[in-house]
């Protein structure tokens, strides 16, 4: 593993000493992206992955946060560290993303579809090293019942902020080596689980702009009987573009959101 991806998947500027705390699962036989509890390793590599994520993993390696958001980590440290994964699969259209509803009755982001993820618990240990790791792991598996067994970790991205709720967000990147049945666990969190094919996310007929009240706009996408916007949209959106995946769509096609949202 190269030293950039050990910075990367600290999920920040990490030092040399704390991104070495990790090996490779060649190195240790321990099985590629399986859930551990914080003293032992967790890895992240890109054996073995199927030739369609070699571009994601690819650009994994070297965007840059502003590339992503213009929503930053603040520079005092401040934020509820926390972590989602962005779990690629293949369903019975080609490859598609894990994606889940949150509970309409949640304090923050209610009713809207989101990756898998949460806060970091204090069990999932150095929130600069492998701690995000373990937590979108953990959180994937109390929200959707997903085997964490069953998940390569092959990258991480740049940590983001999403403001409205004061989380700094570690984007885990997974790919589905072994698929487990998934769907709700506890409804107080969860409406619904869902994958949608990349093919339905690349398709310009689906791609909108979401305009909230506020005036903030991004990128939206009408897929599964749901509008994915905000933080989710936005990460879904750059990686698309950065993988060479993204089509023409029309940008000036709008979908208002309410105040609610």
């Amino acid at each position: 593993m190269t030293h950039a991806q050990r910075t990367r998947a600290a999920g920040n500027a990490a030092t040399t000493q704390a991104a070495t705390t990790r090996t490779d699962a060649s190195q240790t036989g321990a099985p590629h992206g399986s859930a551990a509890p914080h003293d032992s390793v967790v890895t992240v590599t890109t054996e073995g992955l199927p030739g369609w994520l070699d571009p994601v993993a690819s650009a994994a390696q070297s965007v840059q946060a502003q590339q992503l958001s213009r929503f930053l980590p603040p520079e005092s440290g401040a934020g509820r560290q926390s972590a989602v994964l962005i779990l690629f699969g293949e369903g019975e259209r080609g490859p598609e993303l894990l994606l889940m509803e949150r509970s309409g009755s949640l304090r923050s982001h209610a009713g809207q579809p989101s990756f898998p993820g949460g806060s970091l618990d204090p069990e999932d240990g150095d929130e600069a090293t492998t701690g995000p790791l373990r937590a979108a792991l953990r959180e994937a598996e109390e929200e959707t019942g997903l085997d964490p067994s069953g998940v390569q970790i092959f990258g991480v991205l740049p940590r983001l902020y999403i403001p409205v709720s004061s989380f700094v967000v570690t984007p885990v990147l997974g790919w589905w080596r072994t698929p487990s049945p998934v769907g709700v666990v506890d409804p107080a969190e969860t409406a619904r689980v869902f994958t949608v094919p990349v093919a339905d996310l690349t398709d310009p007929a689906n791609r909108a702009t979401a305009v909230h009240p506020s005036g903030h706009r991004g990128p939206a996408f009408l897929v599964e009987s749901a509008l994915v916007w905000g933080f989710t949209a936005g990460v879904i959106d750059r990686i698309l573009h950065y993988a060479g995946w993204e089509r023409p769509w029309d940008r000036a096609k709008q979908v208002p959101l309410d105040w609610r949202a």
